[in-house]
């Protein structure tokens, strides 16, 4: 009896220490997202692959906070080691994984130094991850894939602490070569420059007067290192959440996207990674929805990916990227009456522009009332809210001549 009783102990003890490292990492979710205007998927989903173990791209153009918004979130893991890199087409295999020792070599010995190295890092940020040099590819691939290493002066491979990696670039893989790393990263996230004026506007702000320090929540490394390796793995995968799998591929090879058995497989984790974080023992179908930042190659099939995912998942966020169309379009629009007269601008405004604004804004306020009631993420209906914002705001500002200030009144 007592060591039954023992046992219940001990769960409930693990299942009070999920919960804490759960809450302290969502915490750590919505701080982060607060530093960063437009980004608050983008830490969410670096959040969830890490929690899965796997190696994260943030794919964007140079100045779209990709490697401050790395090294925030990585600094949030206390205990850890943390190494980062710039690689470019000369690095060395061992700038990454350890230099030669210098004083061992005087001496007639031929060893590396490993320390604050790659060899010994718990998170890793390697930036331009598609620059990596021919000589260094193997073994950057034994790293990301196995977590190890081989040393240069041969031996037993070296077992490597990795979690898992934040990878940037700004570019897609040029060859076959760095094609291989591509293929290792599960979650590819797209990064572009902020949409909405009033964002730009207090991005500006903060140039000059910088706000207080905001709240700082970490999380213990021992308790991420559980949470990868036992609780995540113990979330449960019930089977409509895999039928819904198997409808989605099914969907996406009508479309002639595929993806390999190896990322579908891996994708659960990121399912059971998505369901831990928001503090659920089971997988919903709504978290299928990071599946949108996994099932793509080019970016030009993320948005066919995403609609086949909502499809299944989320009625409102479908309606809601098909609103985004109409938004593309007003945008477009906007585009090509650049130069014109005042008189011609407000002529649009008033004809066609306000109305289908308007429009869009009345329809994602109840698709978001209707989310929120049924208890279904408002994620995508939030970042087309976002951008029917955005949109406007240039509406208000190029086309009517509206400030900045007046605008923001507004919205």
């Amino acid at each position: 009896m007592q060591g039954v009783q023992g046992a219940d102990v001990q769960r409930t003890q693990d299942t009070q220490g999920a919960q804490d490292t759960a809450e302290r990492l969502r915490a750590v979710r919505d701080e982060v997202a607060d530093r960063f205007y437009e980004r608050a998927e983008v830490v969410r989903t670096l959040l969830v692959a890490l929690l899965a173990g796997q190696h994260s791209l943030l794919l964007g153009p140079p100045g779209t906070a990709k490697s401050e918004i790395a090294r925030e979130l990585t600094g949030r893991i206390d205990g850890a080691a943390y190494w980062e890199i710039l690689l470019s087409k000369f690095t060395a295999p061992t700038r990454m994984f350890g230099p030669v020792d210098v004083a061992a070599l005087a001496r007639g010995e031929y060893r590396q130094v490993y320390e604050g190295r790659a060899t010994t890092a718990h998170v890793a940020f390697i930036d331009e991850i598609f620059k990596c040099s021919t000589a260094a590819l193997n073994e950057t691939l034994g790293y990301l894939n196995e977590r190890i290493y081989h040393p240069e002066s041969g031996g037993q491979p070296i077992h490597c602490p990795l979690i898992g990696a934040i990878t940037a670039s700004n570019e897609l893989p040029a060859g076959e070569d760095t094609a291989a790393i591509y293929d290792r990263l599960l979650v590819r996230i797209e990064v572009g420059y902020l949409a909405d004026p009033s964002n730009f506007a207090e991005l500006i702000r903060s140039a000059v007067s910088r706000p207080e320090p905001a709240a700082r929540t970490t999380v213990d490394l021992a308790a991420l290192q559980h949470a990868v390796a036992v609780e995540v793995p113990a979330v449960g995968v019930p089977d409509p959440v895999v039928d819904a799998l198997c409808s989605l591929r099914a969907a996406l090879r009508r479309k002639e996207l595929v993806a390999s058995d190896r990322r579908w497989r891996q994708a659960v984790g990121l399912l059971q990674a998505s369901a831990y974080l928001d503090g659920r023992a089971t997988v919903a179908e709504r978290d299928l929805s990071v599946l949108t930042h996994v099932l793509w190659d080019s970016p030009a099939q993320r948005p066919t990916v995403e609609r086949e995912v909502l499809h299944l998942v989320n009625p409102d966020a479908k309606e809601a990227l098909d609103l985004a169309d109409t938004l593309d379009e007003l945008e477009a629009q906007l585009d090509a009456l650049a130069g014109q007269s005042r008189e011609v601008l407000s002529d649009w405004v008033i004809k066609q522009a306000h109305n289908r604004l308007a429009t869009a804004g009345r329809r994602l306020e109840k698709l978001r009332a209707e989310a929120t009631a049924a208890g279904r993420s408002t994620a995508t209906v939030d970042r087309v809210t976002g951008r029917q914002r955005a949109v406007r705001a240039r509406v208000l500002t190029e086309a009517l001549g509206m400030d900045t200030a007046t605008v923001q009144a507004q919205l």
